[in-house]
Parts: C-alpha cells; structure tokens; sequence
C-alpha cells in the first residue's frame, strides 16, 4: 500500500514538472516566433474620407423639414424605399421612390428611382466577377418634360493598401473624366481627385487630402482646387461619447470657418447630437428608435446672435422599416 502511494505521488510529481516546462518551452516559443506581416483593410473611397466626422455633423440633424422614410422589402428581395418631405421654409413638398433588386449569383444589382421633379434614373452594377474587387456600373437619367439625358459609365478597384476610382460622365459637349484614388499604409491615408473636362481640355477639378486613422480618432486634411483648405478631427471618447471638430478657410478670405460637434448615446435606443459653429448657430437633434423598424427624429436649429428675434427651425423626421 504504501509502495502504490509514493508511486501516485512520484507520477504526479513527474505530470507538474512536465506541465511546468511544456508551460516554460510554449511561452518562450510564444515570445520568440516570428509575427507574420499584418494585413491592413481597404482603404475609404475619397468621397469618404473624413466621413466620421462628417456624419457627426449632419446625421441626427433635419430642420426645416418634416420628412417621412418608409422601407420595406418583398418575399422575391426587392427592395422598396419611398420618401416624402416638407419644406417649411417654402412650403415646398417632395418626395421620392426607390427600388433595388440584386442578383448574388451573378454579382449585378439594380437601382431605379423617379421623384417629383419627374426625373428617372438607372444604376446597373456588377461587382466582384471579372475581378476580385472590381466593380463596374452604368448610371443613367432621363426628364420626359425636356427630353434631357445624361449617362455615367462607373469603375473602381480596391485592394489592400488602395481604392482606385475612374467615372466618365457623357455629354454632348465632351466627356468629363472623374477620377480618384487613395493609398493608406499603417493608418496613414492620402488621397487624389481630379476632374477633367474633354471639351474644354482643363482641369475642372484638383484635390489633394491626406489623413490619419487610429482606433479611437481620425485626422483628415484636404485642398481643393489650391484655394479651399479644410480639416476635421474626430474622437470616439468612450462607448457613448463620439466628437469632432471641422475647420475650413479660403484663399483670399481672412473668414476662418470652424463648428464642434458631439454626439452621446442616452441608451440602446436614443442618442443626442449637439452642433455650433462660428456664426453662433446651434443645432440639436434627438433620436429615439421607438421599437424595432420605428425611428423617430427631432431637431432644432437656434440662432445664439438672434435669439429673441426669432429664425430658429424645427424639424421631424419618422422612418419606417419592414
């Protein structure tokens, strides 16, 4: 019996030195394997750098208007969005529908949508399939009062490291060529976007940007056509806190724009987001999703240089989704 128990003991002192160097050989192999290179994401469109801080200041915010969003889908998938709006400031009403439809297997989505100013317009799109992110699209409308149309023949590429972005716009006159492209390496990003007009054989367009993105914040700068020079930064402060700052001066004007804004999570369901700039303007909007597909919108613009003389706006937007 007692031979059988300094035999358990002497195993189990075997099995914890085991365990103890095994625990010592995976930590030092852990330390001392190599880390393979890692892979950064696909950098934004040009079109969309900056876009954080943009959204800051514009979404949560609709005064002046009473608009209406309904968005609803069919059993075959196509999609289905309608919207009407109100201007309260003139009075005007508008409004728009809008269908999608997307065949997966062959990489295709289309995009119809008619508004009130009885414009028609056409997207067809293909992406993915004569190359791994490649995408290609034929954008069209046409007025039936004035007989109007016009056609854009879209591309892009994107990849690790870059997005590459060539559009042609057709015109009777001669073809204009939007192009644009973004490189980013390690959370650095820097951009390019022209416009050249055939016709006229010049640049209608000439923008540089460049941009930093971390986790927690983003710096964009940009100049536009060598007069226009802005900037904006914005910081997710914690889960419900996000902020940002937007800067914006013009050549030959001593005129500096600025705004701040912010926005904080109440909870799951409502959010605020304040907004002022340097002409003392100050918007407020608030966000509740009431249930499920249910979201209502209110917001307010004060003038603070004006306040007892009135000016100010109000808003309500209410989307609906099934």
């Amino acid at each position: 019996m007692a031979e059988t128990e300094e035999f358990v003991e002497l195993q189990d002192k075997n099995g914890a030195g085991q365990q103890a160097e095994c625990k010592d050989v995976c930590e030092m192999s852990r330390h001392h394997t190599p880390k393979s290179p890692g892979t950064m994401a696909v950098p934004p469109a040009y079109s969309d750098l900056g876009k954080s801080a943009k959204d800051i200041f514009n979404k949560g915010f609709g005064y002046g208007v009473l608009k209406l969003d309904i968005k609803t889908k069919s059993q075959s998938g196509v999609e289905f969005a309608t919207s009407g709006s109100n201007n309260t400031d003139t009075g005007k009403s508008g409004g728009h529908l809008e269908t999608k439809y997307k065949l997966n297997e062959l990489g295709l989505s289309f995009n119809q949508k008619w508004n009130t100013d009885n414009t028609l317009t056409t997207e067809i799109t293909m992406e993915d399939q004569l190359a791994k992110g490649l995408k290609l699209g034929l954008d069209s409308s046409f007025v039936p009062n004035t007989g109007k149309k016009s056609a854009k023949l879209k591309t892009g590429y994107k990849r690790e490291y870059m997005n590459l972005g060539c559009d042609l716009d057709f015109d009777m006159a001669g073809p204009t060529v939007h192009a644009a492209a973004v490189l980013g390496y390690e959370g650095w990003l820097a951009g390019y976007q022209l416009a050249f007009d055939t016709a006229k054989s010049k640049l209608a367009q000439n923008n540089f940007a460049l941009g930093y993105k971390a986790g927690d914040f983003q710096l964009h700068t940009h100049v536009n056509d060598g007069t226009e020079f802005g900037g904006s930064i914005y910081q997710k402060v914690n889960n419900s806190l996000e902020t940002a700052v937007h800067l914006a001066w013009t050549a030959g004007s001593n005129n500096t724009r600025f705004g701040i804004g912010a926005k904080y999570q109440l909870d799951k369901d409502a959010s605020l987001s304040t907004k002022v700039n340097n002409a003392c303007l100050v918007g407020v909007g608030y966000t509740h999703t009431l249930r499920p597909g249910v979201k209502l919108t209110l917001s307010a613009m004060i003038d603070g240089k004006n306040v007892n003389g009135g000016g100010h706006k109000v808003g309500l937007g209410f989307e609906l989704e099934a």
